[in-house]
């Protein structure tokens, strides 16, 4: 039982190992001695991760009383990992608790400081690509699942339902979210890059709250990022 336990719960690694190795394949020893050095290869794109909030900004609070801040830091951190083993380049905005603001006295105008910090950050990213991870909350503690927002970006629009529908199938079965335009959100309206928020899943629900906060489903979730990130930085663009 506890290997079949094991096998469910990284089943999204298995099959990113099976196509690094198909990609090891097809690509030739370039491929295999960049993955060997842990080097990226060489891309159109970087991937810039931004867990949101982090220091004084904790989020949302779980209906366990973890802050967003720090399921987000967790996701973002393995996303990173599963991007490099698949040799993209990555920059992240926070790699630790910590806020990211340059002036300001107040909780408040530290938020407006960091918001513009990541702003500047993503649009000083030539061929960057946004993906910001956040946990969702609702009163009412029924709601789940996963949502991606988008900005009006290049192709963003694509790659968040993309996304979205990678959710579905794998982590959310039976979901009728749909991802939406990102209307109202500060980071996604000013940014010049495309980018995507991912509300992972709902910090009020009290079963998925938990999945949330497991290292094992944080896996699966940037597996599913990884796989759909993979696959739009590929395509061509015109």
């Amino acid at each position: 039982m506890k290997v079949r336990k094991y096998i469910q719960d990284y089943w999204p690694v298995y099959c990113i190992t099976a196509a690094i190795f198909l990609i090891v394949v097809i690509s030739g020893s370039k491929t295999a001695t960049v993955l060997a050095n842990n080097m990226p290869l060489e891309r159109d794109h970087i991937i810039i991760i931004d867990a949101g909030h982090g220091g004084e900004d904790g989020g949302a609070i779980s209906c366990s009383g973890v802050p967003e801040s720090q399921i987000n830091l967790e996701i973002a951190l393995k996303l990173e990992q599963i991007m490099h083993l698949l040799g993209h380049e990555t920059q992240m905005i926070r790699s630790t608790d910590v806020s990211v603001y340059t002036e300001g006295s107040t909780l408040a105008a530290k938020k407006v400081s960091d918001l513009k910090n990541r702003v500047r950050i993503v649009n000083n990213t030539e061929n960057g690509i946004l993906i910001s991870i956040h946990q969702n909350t609702f009163p009412d503690g029924r709601y789940d699942g996963a949502q991606v927002f988008y900005n009006k970006i290049g192709d963003a629009r694509e790659l968040a339902t993309a996304l979205q529908n990678s959710f579905v199938s794998t982590l959310n079965p039976g979901s009728r979210r749909k991802s939406k335009l990102a209307n109202g959100v500060y980071l996604m309206e000013h940014i010049q890059r495309p980018g995507v928020l991912v509300e992972c899943g709902f910090l009020s629900n009290k079963e998925e709250e938990a999945l949330l906060r497991n290292e094992a489903y944080q896996k699966k979730l940037c597996c599913v990022i990884a796989s759909g990130l993979s696959q739009y930085t590929s395509l061509p663009k015109a």
